[in-house]
């Protein structure tokens, strides 16, 4: 049985990013697992406004969706009902929309 690996902001950010304080563990940890990674398109707008400032960051993070390393099966318009009820739960926390996203993926994707 394949597992789905849920791929979030702060992770692939730590794999593209030479910089990131979780570089080595990132890379590490990414080769042990096979892709495709799924993702939800709030992650990938996170992770590519993060990697304003590196260097081909933001095209890394292209790329890689267009070779099917990173997949997008979530629709949020499908799960809003969801995502705003996970939101108004974790206010206090406070969650984020993506954070909200990936966990409700959790919540859905088996594996």
């Amino acid at each position: 049985m394949s597992k789905n690996i849920i791929i979030d902001a702060g992770s692939l950010v730590a794999l593209l990013n030479k910089k990131d304080h979780f570089h080595s563990w990132a890379n590490q940890e990414a080769n042990k697992l096979s892709p495709p990674f799924i993702t939800c398109e709030a992650v990938i707008t996170e992770a590519c406004f993060l990697l304003r400032n590196v260097y081909g960051g933001e095209d890394a993070v292209m790329t890689l969706v267009k070779m099917g390393k990173i997949q997008i099966p979530f629709q949020f318009s499908e799960e809003v009902n969801s995502i705003q009820e996970l939101m108004k739960r974790y206010q206090s926390v406070p969650m984020s929309f993506a954070d909200a996203c990936v966990v409700r993926m959790a919540e859905l994707i088996p594996n």
